[in-house]
């Protein structure tokens, strides 16, 4: 095999493992199972409203921000938790900072949601 078809076959293993996690997640995270479900509820709204495609834009990134930042988080928390099962003061740290993360881009998305909807029910 040459070197391009190892680097696209290598690639396409990556998307397979990443599409794997991906599902993983939503399968088994509960607080991704809830941002999914609001996803699809905004998505839902955004069709019934016509939003603009700048307004799908910003919430389409919301929603990746937000998923994706959760999934780091779930990923923090586990390594955490296998490195060190018992309480400990710095993983507490580690896993309150890595909530802090998810707890900002959530922060983030509603305000976007609110400038984008908000002028519509105005």
């Amino acid at each position: 095999m040459n070197k391009i078809s190892s680097f696209i076959v290598g690639r396409l293993r990556g998307c397979g493992y990443a599409i794997k996690g991906a599902l993983l997640l939503l399968k088994t995270e509960p607080s991704i199972q809830v941002q999914f479900g609001i996803a699809i509820l905004v998505t839902i709204l955004g069709f019934y409203l016509h939003i603009t495609p700048t307004e799908w834009a910003l919430q389409i990134f919301a929603i990746g921000l937000v998923m994706s930042v959760e999934g780091v988080n779930t990923t923090i928390e586990a390594v955490a938790d296998f490195i060190h099962p018992d309480f400990h003061d710095k993983i507490g740290f580690i896993k309150d900072v890595a909530a802090g993360a998810v707890f900002i881009a959530a922060i983030t998305a509603v305000i976007i949601g609110l400038i984008i909807y908000v002028p519509y029910f105005i």
